[in-house]
């Protein structure tokens, strides 16, 4: 009787430190250096990290390739639309296909606020303005923050310093 019932109370506490531990499947973090705060989709299906990226312009800075493309979202604090331009050097470029054919997309290093961590993260960039998140996490970073909750949404709030 007595191992039985701690058992129960192991099984309780450890299903209150997995609630604790686990992120929801779409979180609101903070596109850094800016500090625009947007909806973040946690996707366990795919690899790599996506961003809502607009007017892409390939170009080469010192003999590297680099990229410039605007970011567009609603800022999920104030509900008002934000467009930020942004220049990187491209990490490595990814080759997609699909239904409408095959399509190269750019890779960059963005760092963006989850919780109380800051991420250093690739998102290849895409329009993604026909979509509902601006922001697509892949399983890159979802194996650095743990688990994701599948039945629960915003469970943290980004606070960054």
């Amino acid at each position: 009787m007595l191992i039985r019932l701690v058992l129960a109370l192991l099984l309780v506490a450890s299903g209150q430190l997995w609630a604790a531990a686990s992120y929801g499947w779409v979180e609101k973090g903070l596109i850094l250096p800016t500090g625009v705060a947007v909806k973040m989709k946690l996707d366990t299906g795919a690899l790599t990290s996506s961003l809502d990226a607009r007017a892409i312009t390939l170009f080469k800075r010192e003999g590297k390739p680099w990229v410039s493309f605007l970011f567009k979202a609603t800022d999920a604090n104030s509900g008002k639309t934000v467009s930020q331009r942004f220049e990187r050097p491209v990490e490595r470029s990814v080759t997609i296909r699909g239904a409408g054919g095959i399509e190269q997309r750019p890779i960059v290093t963005l760092s963006i606020c989850l919780g109380d961590q800051v991420y250093q993260e690739w998102f290849t960039l895409r329009d993604r303005s026909k979509m509902i998140y601006p922001v697509l996490l892949g399983r890159r970073l979802l194996a650095d923050l743990g688990p994701v909750d599948a039945s629960r949404t915003f469970t943290v709030q980004p606070r960054c310093r």
